[in-house]
C-alpha cells in the first residue's frame, strides 16, 4: 500500500509506485497504463475538488493482481463523494461537451473498469475497482 499527501507534486511519486507494482507484478504495459489513467483521474480529483487545490490529508493507494487483472482500493480523506451514483453520472455527461480537462467522467464514460464499488468509512472516501 502507498500513502501520499493530497498535492499535486505528490502524484509523480505516487505514479512511480504504481508503475513499479505493475513491473513487478508482471502487469501487460496497456494494463498499467490503463490502472496510472484511473488512479490520476481520482488523484487529481481529490486534489482539485476534495480538497480545494490540496492538503497535507492522505491519500492511500493499494494493488494487486491476479492473472494479469488489477484491482485497486483508493482511500482519500476529501468530503463524501461517490462517483459512481448515478446522478453523479448523468451530471458528467450533461457536462461532457463543456468539459475541457479529463476527470471522473473519463473513468466512467470509457469503461475502463469491470467492477466499481464506493463507500464512505470511518471519514474516507473508499473506491475498489477491478480494472476491465
Amino acid at each position: 500500500m502507498g500513502m501520499f499527501t493530497s498535492r499535486l507534486d505528490s502524484w509523480k511519486r505516487a505514479r512511480g509506485f504504481i508503475e513499479g507494482f505493475c513491473e513487478a507484478s508482471g502487469v501487460p504495459r496497456d494494463s498499467c497504463l490503463k490502472v496510472c489513467l484511473v488512479l490520476e483521474e481520482l488523484f487529481l480529483n481529490t486534489v482539485k475538488h476534495g480538497h480545494r487545490g490540496g492538503s497535507d490529508a492522505p491519500v492511500w493507494i493499494r494493488l494487486t493482481a491476479d492473472d494479469g487483472q488489477v484491482s485497486l482500493t483508493y482511500e482519500d480523506r476529501a468530503p463524501p463523494f461517490n462517483p459512481f451514483a448515478r446522478a453523479t453520472r448523468e451530471m458528467l455527461e450533461a457536462l461532457a461537451e463543456t468539459r475541457r480537462e479529463g476527470g471522473l467522467g473519463v473513468l466512467l464514460a470509457h469503461g475502463l473498469t469491470a467492477t466499481s464499488e464506493y463507500a464512505y468509512l470511518y471519514g474516507r472516501n473508499r473506491i475498489q475497482l477491478t480494472l476491465a
